[in-house]
């Protein structure tokens, strides 16, 4: 992993994620230097994007959540040659080996739901190489510990993430980062 995204999430232990214009507007003055964009479509996401970078914070885009781009490899081309993104979030593989191939910086989502999950994340991380491991839903620290104990690289917990206790515990357990779209997180 490159030092700026290193830094980057060392001086960001919450993650401002953005899901519409008010979050995006709100999030350019959070200290978050990391901006998880999860809305928009192929019009919009450049000028998304731009002011993201504008505001002089690293802008994810994460490519399952933006309208009117495929699951295909060539979206991640598209995020790359049309917008000034620093990487890409996704639950797809091909998607984080595709963006890796660009250089752009990548963040593997796994959803923990049942046991079955924690096999899955090895046998997925052992074949993408992801820069960043990202876990949800949130508020499970004792998860969080145990993933963090298995692959040793940064780790971000996400989702149903509201409170302060449950920012602490996480970044306790061994998480990174935590990133929410809770506006009043962002400036704990």
């Amino acid at each position: 992993m490159k030092k700026e995204f290193k830094d980057a999430l060392d001086d960001s232990p919450i993650i401002a994620a953005i899901k519409d214009d008010a979050g995006l507007a709100r999030c350019l003055s959070c200290d978050s230097r990391i901006i998880f964009i999860l809305y928009g479509d192929v019009i919009t996401i450049p000028t998304i994007v731009e002011q993201v970078k504008a505001a002089g914070k690293l802008a994810f885009v994460h490519m399952d959540l933006i309208q009117g781009l495929s699951s295909k490899e060539v979206a991640v081309d598209y995020i790359a040659r049309s917008t000034q993104a620093d990487g890409i979030i996704s639950t797809k593989a091909p998607l984080i080996q595709r963006a890796k191939e660009l250089s752009l910086y990548t963040i593997m989502r796994f959803f923990f739901i049942d046991s079955m999950a924690y096999h899955s994340i090895e046998k997925q991380l052992k074949n993408t190489k992801p820069d960043v491991i990202e876990v949800l839903p949130g508020p499970m620290p004792s998860v969080v510990k145990h993933i963090h104990k298995m692959f040793h690289q940064p780790l971000i917990s996400s989702g149903l993430i509201s409170e302060k206790e449950d920012v602490y515990a996480l970044l306790d357990a061994g998480a990174t980062s935590i990133s929410t779209t809770d506006q009043d997180v962002w400036f704990l």
